[in-house]
């Protein structure tokens, strides 16, 4: 994520598309967990003891990046409206994108080699987790001009900057039968890992509510739909991770360059899972919540 547009074209043109096929994975119901995290939208507000409304606003700004979005009927609908602006054109072109994150700190996920920082951020950590399961239960669009995704970024930036995608759906990628989603891990400055990402092919149709989760321990991330699973690897970042929830929208392209508004991400609930101690062998208080 984070990617400029350039670079969001040429990879997906690269990306690794799989059909999904039976795989051997451990049995995530061994993991003990215990719930440290929950948000299942009831109130009419954002509750901003979870979640900061920006994207990466130290790259642009706190208004510019602010996500637009509405609560009804217990789901969050995060929205890309008509008219509105790139969050960086600086850096990141005319993506649009509508975003929570649960920490804001100056240098985070560097997306651009170039990117200068504009606006100063004072460290906010509202959650972060270290191992565990994240999960989310969402419905994504077929708008060939977006993208929705739930991933995991380095709280503290720098050697710390890996991402976990939990999953990521472009709406070129969604139909009535099946749907690829985009599951993995990032390094990015983290020099102890390698890029292990693939788009897998899998028989649901997106635009229905489905539960995407993360099942990440030191020694590696499982992925699943629905409680199946489609993905496994052996990388796994060793520190805190944030959580960023967000809709992106892309530049229309050919001839039909009329776009749809709006385009809306719904969520009905998001929750993170920490192993339980005697499992996860590290010290409690550099997990959860800070």
């Amino acid at each position: 994520m984070g990617l400029a547009f350039d670079q969001l074209a040429d990879a997906s043109c690269e990306d690794h598309v799989v059909r999904h096929v039976p795989i051997v994975v451990r049995k995530t119901t061994r993991m003990r967990l215990e719930l440290e995290f929950e948000d299942t939208f009831e109130g009419a507000t954002l509750d901003p003891a979870r979640w900061l409304p920006f994207y990466l606003p130290h790259w642009s700004s706190r208004e510019r990046a602010a996500a637009r979005y509405e609560l009804r009927d217990g789901v969050l609908r995060l929205r890309i409206e008509a008219g509105q602006q790139p969050w960086c054109p600086e850096f990141d072109g005319e993506i649009k994108v509508s975003s929570l994150q649960t920490g804001a700190r100056t240098g985070q996920h560097r997306f651009n080699p170039a990117a200068v920082v504009r606006e100063q951020q004072s460290g906010v950590r509202l959650y972060t987790s270290h191992y565990g399961r994240i999960e989310v239960r969402a419905k994504a669009t077929d708008d060939p001009e977006a993208m929705v995704a739930l991933w995991l970024i380095g709280y503290e930036g720098g050697p710390q900057s890996a991402e976990i995608c939990v999953c990521e759906i472009f709406g070129r990628d969604v139909g009535p039968a099946e749907t690829g989603v985009g599951v993995g891990v990032h390094p990015f400055d983290d020099p102890d890992l390698r890029d292990d990402f693939s788009r897998e092919t899998v028989a649901i149709d997106a635009r229905e509510f489905h539960v995407y989760t993360a099942d990440w321990t030191p020694d590696g991330v499982t992925f699943s739909i629905d409680g199946e699973p489609i993905k496994t690897t052996d990388q796994s970042p060793s520190y805190p991770l944030q959580l960023m929830l967000g809709i992106y929208a892309f530049p229309a392209t050919g001839r039909k360059a009329a776009s749809r508004y709006p385009k809306e991400f719904a969520v009905d609930y998001v929750r993170g899972y920490r192993l339980a101690a005697a499992l996860s062998g590290s010290d409690p208080k550099t997990r959860g919540q800070s």
